[in-house]
Parts: structure tokens; C-alpha cells; sequence
């Protein structure tokens, strides 16, 4: 350890002689700009160290009255740095000048990281690699370009040790305070794959009120969850959906596992269940990559709504219930009504199938009093085959599109 460009470290006891070291070489620095960063600062707020009011009072009593000083907080606490940063009421009230979402890759952003890295895997391969780890470079970082994707999984999940063994609880014991409470509700978001609205939360949890309000919306932060509002209805209609692809596929094949197989992802990757797995996850890909898809569409530059619908038939109503997981209003009135399906080869459309998206598209048209009928686009890593039931599609995105670099600044 150093301190101020050399070895000796004056003996400190407490927070308030620390940063009032901090002020006195500060003085001392001839540049003009100084830039202080704190790295995981939820972890030296302590139980009793006032790390939060000694932080307050240097920044009211020094920091305030100079022109000269950067201050860089980080966390990934994320619940700690709203709460005691974001939200204080104390000497930190309203001094924030600028956020920094550090948001997940994307596709593009991932191949070029594993290819940096010396992996030969072609798009279909990288895109089963995001379902399982998401964007997430730490976790792109522990995979191994001279093992397969099956068997990185089963060194990293399911080898007693292996760098995500435990990852889980760790994962949100080290993100949030009472961290049973945001594993019930991720839980059980994970049981639906279309989501839930608020009050089903609230009726299966027991959860309410500001501390439902305040667990949303740090999970929404941290990227496990989204929210999309349901089209055509008010935001008290939000669906949430459990988004995070680790925590899908923890409960989905981690959880409840106990066969202590340390190759189980090689054994069963090809299994007809992963097919359902890997269905419902393409979804959250999709939503992943919005600002893709429209580009994909030519309308980029184009305002939009983006939602999801659906359709709870009442009990005297013999109607099946219905849900759309992505519809894309367009400013110019057009409606895209989202079909999102993984197939490792060209997606085939039935004669049965096409019937049920016309009485779909009618069952829209008629809850949501449409005069101009929705257009049917379609999502596939490789395509919809031509055939006798394609012609109603108006537009098709594939891989190609998903991982197209965007400019997001």
C-alpha cells in the first residue's frame, strides 16, 4: 500500500482522521485538476464506521468551496449508492452532476471481446453463449477460447469450485440488503415467462407499497429485470420480467439440480427441454437489442413506442387468452406485432400456425378498437423459409441485424 507517492501510511483510526489525511495532501498536489475515485464504496460503509457522515462533512466543509476537485463514486451495490448517495438528504443532497450507466454488452460488443481473445465461435455459437451469461464481461472474461461453449459452462457452473459455483447467492448478497427478499421476487418471475404485473407480485409475495417500489426498482437497475408497459393501458399495467440470463438459467437448470454431474451442460445441452429454454431466452435477447431491431427496420431515426400486450379473457368469456411480447408502435401509425423464434435452421410456418396469428392479430384489433390492421414481423437467427403460409409477413430480421454494431452515444 502507498500513500501520497510513498510507503509510509500514517496510522489512521476512524473515517474522520482519513479524510482529513486526504484534505492535507490534496493541498499539497500542484495540478490543477484533482480527481478523487472510490471503488465499491458500499463495502467501507461498515456497521459503525460513519463512513457516510465523515464522507458528508469532508465534502461540505472542504470539498464544497473548491473548483478544483472530481469526485468518483462507484459501487455495485446497488441499493447502497442509491440510497446513501443518489437519495441523501444529508451534506450529499442534490450534489450529484452526472450518472454513468454501465450497461451490459451487446452482441456486436461480445464478439469482438471473444474474438479479441482468440475464440473461433461463429454468431449462433456466441448467441448461446449470451443466453446463458448475458453481457456481462466479467463473466466473457472467465470462459476459455480452447474449450467449447458446453464445457466452459460445465467448468465455470457445474464443477464443485469451478469460478461460478456459488455465484448466486454471492451475486445478490453482494448487490442488495436483505438480499431473501429480491431472490423471492426473481424467483418468482422466473415461473412465467411472460411476466407479471405488480399486483400478482403483490399477491404472491406479500411484498408492498414504497419496499415493493423501492426492490423493483433497484432490480430493474442492476438489469435483472425490465418493465414494459402493456399496450393500450396505463403504467399501473407494467409487466415485469425476470431479464437477467444467469438468473434464468440458475433456476432454470442450477437451482434444483442435485445429480453432482460435473459435466451435466455436455450431457444435456442437446435435450428437447433446452429447445423451450433457449425459446423463451431468444426473447430476452431480442428485447436486449431494441435500438438492433429498429435499425433492422429502417426506422432508426424514427420516434416509437415499444410494449408488450396482453389478453386475460374474463370467466364467462370462452375466448383464449393471448400475449405479444413485443409490439413496436411507429410514429407514422404502422404497428409491428413481434414474433421472436430461435430454430438453428430456417423457421418453417405452419398452416396452423399462421391461423393462429391472424386470430391474434383480430383479437388485437378488436381489444384495442384498430381501424388499420398491425403488420406480422418476424425475429430468427436464420430466417423464415419460404413457403405456403409466409406471405403474410411484412418484414424479417435475423442474427445478421442482432448483431450489427449500433452507435448508442
Amino acid at each position: 500500500m502507498r500513500y501520497a507517492s510513498n510507503n509510509s501510511i500514517p496510522p489512521l483510526e476512524n473515517w474522520h482522521e482519513a479524510f482529513g489525511e486526504l484534505e492535507k495532501y490534496l493541498d499539497t498536489c500542484k495540478e490543477k485538476r484533482k480527481v478523487l475515485f472510490f471503488d465499491e464504496m458500499p463495502w467501507m460503509d461498515t456497521q459503525g464506521s460513519d463512513f457516510v457522515a465523515e464522507l458528508e462533512y469532508f465534502w461540505a466543509n472542504w470539498v464544497q468551496n473548491r473548483d478544483d476537485i472530481v469526485f468518483i463514486a462507484c459501487g455495485s451495490a446497488t441499493s447502497w449508492m442509491k440510497e446513501k448517495l443518489e437519495d441523501n438528504q444529508g451534506g450529499l443532497h442534490n450534489r450529484i452532476t452526472h450518472r454513468i450507466y454501465l450497461r451490459p454488452f451487446f452482441l456486436s460488443e461480445c464478439k469482438a471481446y471473444l474474438e479479441y481473445h482468440g475464440f473461433e465461435w461463429d454468431n449462433y455459437q456466441i448467441l448461446q453463449c449470451y443466453m446463458l451469461f448475458g453481457g456481462v464481461p466479467y463473466y466473457l472474461s472467465l470462459l476459455r477460447p480452447y474449450l467449447s461453449l458446453p464445457e466452459n459452462v460445465d467448468s465455470l457452473i457445474f464443477r464443485c469450485g469451478g469460478d461460478l459455483y456459488d455465484e448466486f447467492k454471492e451475486l445478490y448478497n453482494a448487490l442488495f440488503r436483505k438480499a431473501d427478499r429480491y431472490i423471492n421476487i426473481v424467483k418468482l418471475l422466473s415461473t412465467k415467462r411472460h411476466g407479471f404485473l405488480r399486483s400478482e407480485i403483490e399477491a404472491c409475495t406479500g411484498y408492498s407499497g414504497g419496499g415493493l417500489t423501492k426492490m423493483l426498482d433497484n432490480l430493474e437497475r442492476c438489469d435483472f429485470i425490465v418493465s414494459y408497459v402493456q399496450y393500450g393501458n396505463k403504467s399501473k399495467q407494467t409487466i415485469f420480467r425476470l431479464a437477467d440470463f444467469y438468473t434464468l438459467f440458475y433456476f432454470r437448470y442450477v437451482e434444483n439440480n442435485h445429480t453432482r454431474d460435473e459435466q451435466y451442460w455436455q450431457h444435456h445441452f442437446t435435450d428437447r427441454s433446452v429447445e423451450s429454454w433457449e425459446g423463451f431466452t431468444f426473447e430476452e435477447v431480442c428485447l436486449r437489442h431494441l435500438p438492433h431491431i429498429k435499425r433492422g427496420l429502417g426506422i432508426s431515426g424514427m420516434a416509437t413506442e415499444a410494449s408488450a400486450w396482453r389478453f386475460v379473457p374474463a370467466n364467462d368469456d370462452d375466448r383464449k387468452g393471448a400475449q405479444i411480447d413485443l409490439v413496436i408502435k411507429r410514429a407514422d401509425k404502422i404497428i409491428h406485432l413481434v414474433e421472436m423464434k430461435f430454430c438453428e435452421r430456417p423457421f418453417t410456418i405452419t398452416k396452423d400456425y399462421e391461423n393462429r396469428l391472424k386470430e391474434r392479430k383480430a383479437l388485437f384489433m378488436e381489444m384495442n378498437k384498430l381501424q388499420r390492421g398491425p403488420v406480422h414481423t418476424f425475429i430468427t437467427p436464420m430466417g423464415v423459409a419460404r413457403g405456403l403460409h409466409s406471405s403474410f409477413i411484412h418484414s424479417q430480421l435475423t442474427t445478421k441485424e442482432l448483431f450489427s454494431v449500433v452507435d448508442m452515444s
